[in-house]
């Protein structure tokens, strides 16, 4: 296999090269939906449902259609004539099903944020005054909140189309776990609860629909990860034909996964503009995106594991019931929460017997959805924390513990009990490093000496997997139109310039600079002399966009690919016009030298005026090609798999349950690192996001359902004084399958940080002999968990 680093040039794989030296290439295009502007644009505000389960007896919307700068009132039934309805179940999964879903209600609501009435003015203030103005009579039914009631026998149905609440149910079962619990030397259990809690990115969702009714074509400027996706989407359910729709994803301000999933509302906007055949324009805002934004978490797990006496682990089992909201979601299934945490739990450790069960209610709650890290996050939480759990039943070091049963390199490939395979991983070198740079003895035993003066701290070792950039093998049975294959076109400009468009989408993270960096490297350039564009539906190749931590392994590996054609195809010209053979030449810094002499013969600007403006000089059969496109997937790839190890140091104080984070530390296997100051800064938000999600965030309800903290004076989230010093560092074994060897990391941080957190707050509860279930370790629940203690 051939390296994509050149040591006649000086690589820039591996340079830390800061995003704003790079992103020139946006310079001058790069806006947010919020920002773009239409003639004739109009604004819509949604009449949203104030109950989380009613029938609508009556809407009336005669004084909003009366209203000043009002264009039209829709409602849920006028939409339905436009657009068809989404159900949201997996094909390849026997029994999933969902109620169908139409873009706003027709004649119930299911949760409260649920679209209602459209009203459409010539600007949002307009829109939002003349929504007060609608009249809806409702009859309000009693809603289902909680995934165990809504299963129960007796448990009204909530879609009059099903028979039951039963979302779906899966069940795995490897090897003999009965007969292990049974002859154990030690079992320990845990109850895990997740509270709900959302996404929060910096910019909410927004989207400008314009159906042009001369041309029957519609344009989209989408806050959204994937536009092919949205292209197809908007093509099935509105009857348009796909090639006459165009979806751009302009710089989009933060994604998550949020951004992956299908909105009922922005399928209404775009109805909307069918019907009227203008632009319309909406963008959520910060209320809005509480209630109508995907939720994740929503889970009630519990879950075991057996231990030999010489504290090997035998087994482990994990019983799952997920709350996933009143719909299955289209396309991105929320199931995949529940799925991926009983196929992830205990990967790491080496055991074979196994059995899981989950269980997805729907209840009158908005939709779980996709969101960084999916279900991966708790099944790191469950394995960790029955980890050290048992490690303190056997009284052994909770490293040692983990370094026992840790998978060995030498014995992959291996495939885990929950199906998932491993291979060419390195669990002990990055628990040995981790121990390393925290120094993990000494905190040990400052740890031992403060719990003599009353200060309790905690240290937590968390060890997760992470299968990324799924293959076609993970959508494809489903039925669900996902593209997971990505491409890539560079052509020469007549300049010498290399301009770029990726399929690939870019929601802050750096993928677009990392691709430039491939490209440079590759054909042998300066990194001002690449611009990289993507997120246009009618540009560029068809590809999957963001998701999965898949940019750099997808979009980067087309990257590749059409570099080292392009760089093959300059050769040829260039040897035609310097009458010299194309092995003979190498590109450095743009221009093109005799490999054997260090001499310039020619450069990228020449082939460039030659090959576009003077044809006539160069031999006649020589096909002159200075522009490629190619793509990348394989077709029986399932997913490449990162792992790695955290840990995390933190302090409670006793009086008013309060956890300060003092320090966090991660140490990544994500495979050949392409900017390690983007993978760092990219673990280092994921562990952010890991302490909001541990410790803050959640989604209050009442017992009617109203979501009661849905401000961010009310949501909590970690400011800059929560979070601690981050020390991230990458252990690079790279992908073998691949030329560029890269894997997904976007995901890792959210995913170690939650386990290595409740690790870590368990550990420093101990002197207390307390335990806690429920996240967030809000102050209330810590204190109750104390409590708790003193009362057994």
């Amino acid at each position: 296999m051939d390296s994509i680093i050149s040591e006649a040039r000086g690589s820039l794989i591996g340079k830390r090269i800061p995003r704003p030296s790079v992103f020139r290439l946006l310079r001058g295009r790069g806006r947010y939906v919020a920002d773009i502007k239409l003639p004739r644009m109009l604004h819509v505000a949604f009449v949203r449902s104030p109950h989380a389960h009613a029938k609508i007896l009556r809407i009336d919307t005669s004084a909003a259609r009366a209203a000043p700068a009002v264009f039209r009132v829709l409602t849920g039934h006028e939409l339905s004539e436009v657009c068809t309805p989404f159900i949201g179940v997996a094909h390849n999964r026997p029994g999933h099903k969902s109620a169908p879903q139409y873009p706003m209600a027709v004649d119930r609501v299911f949760w409260q944020g649920q679209p209602v009435v459209a009203v459409v003015a010539h600007s949002r203030a307009e829109a939002e005054d003349a929504a007060e103005l609608v009249e809806i009579e409702w009859e309000e039914l009693a809603p289902i909140l909680d995934g165990g009631a809504a299963l129960a026998p007796s448990a009204p149905v909530i879609h009059n189309s099903l028979s039951n609440n039963l979302a779906f149910e899966h069940n795995i079962k490897a090897g003999n776990p009965d007969q292990a619990f049974a002859q154990a030397a030690h079992v320990v259990d845990h109850q895990f609860n997740f509270i709900r809690q959302t996404g929060l990115t910096l910019e909410p969702r927004g989207l400008i629909a314009h159906f042009d009714t001369g041309s029957e074509s519609l344009t989209v400027y989408h806050s959204h990860q994937s536009p092919h996706q949205m292209q197809g989407v908007f093509s099935r359910h509105l009857g348009i034909p796909e090639h006459k729709v165009r979806v751009i994803a302009p710089d989009v301000g933060g994604g998550f996964g949020l951004k992956i999933n299908v909105y009922a509302e922005e399928l209404a906007v775009v109805a909307i503009s069918k019907i009227i055949g203008l632009p319309v324009k909406f963008c959520a805002d910060r209320i809005e995106s509480f209630i109508s934004d995907i939720h994740v978490r929503d889970h009630k797990i519990r879950a075991r594991m057996a231990c030999a006496a010489d504290g090997t682990i035998t087994a482990m089992s994990v019983d799952d019931v997920s709350s996933i909201g009143a719909y299955g979601m289209y396309m991105r299934f929320n199931i995949t929460e529940s799925l991926m945490l009983v196929t992830n739990t205990g990967a790491a450790y080496d055991f074979s017997n196994y059995a899981a069960h989950t269980r997805n209610a729907f209840v009158n709650k908005s939709l779980i959805g996709m969101f960084r890290g999916v279900g991966i996050p708790l099944s790191t939480v469950v394995t960790e924390v029955l980890a050290d759990m048992a490690a303190n039943k056997l009284g052994m070091d909770p490293v040692e513990f983990r370094r026992r049963n840790y998978r060995k390199k030498e014995n992959m490939p291996c495939v885990a009990p929950g199906g998932n395979k491993l291979n060419n991983v390195s669990f002990h070198a990055c628990l040995d490093r981790l121990t390393a740079v925290m120094d993990y003895e000494k905190l040990r035993q400052e740890q031992t000496e403060l719990r003599k003066q009353g200060i309790y701290r905690g240290i937590g070792i968390a060890t997760f997997v992470e299968p990324t950039a799924y293959g076609p093998a993970f959508y494809g049975p489903t039925g669900a139109p996902i593209s997971v294959q990505d491409g890539c076109t560079i052509r020469l400009e007549p300049t010498g310039v290399l301009r770029c468009i990726t399929s690939i989408t870019d929601q802050g993270q750096g993928t677009l600079a990392s691709i430039a960096q491939i490209i440079a490297d590759t054909i042998g350039v300066d990194m001002d002399s690449v611009e990289v564009m993507g997120g246009d539906s009618a540009l560029t190749a068809y590809g999957g966009g963001a998701w999965a931590s898949r940019g750099i392994v997808y979009g980067g590996e087309a990257a590749l690919k059409a570099a080292r054609q392009l760089a093959n195809n300059v050769k040829q010209v260039a040897a035609a016009i310097t009458q010299s053979s194309p092995n003979d030449l190498e590109i450095v810094k743009g221009e093109i030298l005799n490999k054997h002499t260090g001499t310039q013969v020619s450069s990228l600007a020449d082939v460039g005026k030659i090959g576009y403006f003077r044809q006539d000089t160069l031999p006649p059969d020589l096909d002159v090609q200075l522009s490629v496109t190619m793509s990348h997937v394989v077709n029986n790839h399932s997913y490449y798999m990162t792992v790695g190890t955290q840990g995390s140091h933190v302090e409670i104080e006793a009086e008013t349950g309060f956890i300060k984070v003092l320090g966090h530390w991660a140490i990544t296997d994500c495979g050949r690192v392409i900017n390690p100051l983007i993978v760092e800064d990219q673990l280092r938000g994921g562990i952010v996001q890991g302490i909001g999600s541990t410790l803050y965030e959640e989604c209050i309800y009442d017992e009617i359902g109203n979501m009661v903290n849905a401000t961010m004076a009310d949501y909590l989230a970690p400011m800059a004084s929560e979070m601690p010093d981050i020390y991230v560092e990458q252990i690079e074994t790279p992908e073998r399958t691949t030329q560029l060897g890269a894997k997904g990391v976007g995901e890792a941080g959210v995913i170690g940080a939650m386990g290595a957190l409740w690790v870590s707050v368990s550990d420093a509860l101990k002197p207390f002999g307390a335990t806690i279930s429920d996240q967030p370790f809000t102050p209330e629940r810590v204190l109750d968990a104390i409590a708790a203690a003193k009362t057994k």
